[in-house]
């Protein structure tokens, strides 16, 4: 899976360029608005808020951004009108890719997204057509120096309670249940290793191996994806080569 972790890297370093333009801090609030419906605006009584709030807290979001995205969700009724809806389709090379939304209006949503997959070289799919080939799962990341040994580390989460890991060159995945992801965290935080990042994710069960043609149509869809207004996440389980991901990334 070399190859997908290496994506899923460049993508957080492509969340630091959104951020300058505002569309991360978008998603973000955004998280924090669904959070706070959902469980209540107290984070110490609903973990999927301080999940939000401590994503917000890593990329740098100002806290009043973070307190206006929290009183949307208590107090405006534009709040009760946002849905969260997950897409499923297939890109480039037979790859399941599943897109989280927040909207106001599914219509326009599913119009923007069948679009892009359309354009891509891929289709939106049916529910449930590619959802059971990933699953939902605690994802911590962790950036290898000299200092870091990834079995090391590895070793410490599991410790935790986590579930599997996999590193490479220049980094370690930990995947943990959903309920646990905090604990291993902060296990990894007490003994001197602060994660890169911290979420919950759509980990898929399988990969595909994408040649170079297929690998950078299949780059663009999920980039062209991402950039949609309405959308959060977007997951795929395409591996691609070393190579592809290197002058993608330039």
């Amino acid at each position: 899976m070399a190859g997908h972790s290496k994506w899923k890297q460049i993508k957080r370093q492509k969340a630091v360029v959104d951020a300058k333009r505002g569309a991360l801090f978008t998603k973000l609030g955004r998280d924090i608005t669904m959070a706070a419906k959902a469980g209540g605006a107290d984070p110490n009584g609903n973990a999927s808020l301080r999940l939000a709030l401590l994503k917000a807290k890593e990329s740098n979001m100002p806290a009043d951004i973070v307190d206006r995205a929290i009183a949307k969700a208590v107090g405006d009724t534009d709040a009760s009108q946002l849905n969260e809806i997950v897409y499923e389709g297939y890109g480039p090379g037979g790859t399941a890719v599943m897109v989280e939304t927040v909207t106001d209006n599914r219509n326009r949503t599913v119009a923007e997204v069948r679009n892009v997959f359309s354009r891509g070289g891929g289709n939106l799919g049916e529910s449930g057509s590619v959802a059971w080939q990933f699953a939902t799962r605690g994802l911590i990341s962790l950036d290898l120096d000299d200092n870091a040994d990834g079995e090391e580390l590895a070793l410490i989460a599991i410790d935790a309670g986590a579930e599997d890991f996999s590193v490479d060159e220049d980094s370690v995945s930990i995947y943990t249940k959903p309920e646990d992801l905090m604990a291993v965290r902060q296990s990894l935080i007490d003994s001197g290793h602060e994660p890169s990042s911290a979420e919950i994710a759509r980990v898929p069960s399988v990969t595909v191996s994408l040649q170079e043609k297929e690998a950078l149509q299949a780059l663009r869809l999920l980039d062209k994806l991402e950039d949609l207004d309405d959308v959060q996440r977007v997951y795929s389980n395409a591996d691609f080569p070393d190579e592809v991901l290197a002058s993608y990334s330039e």
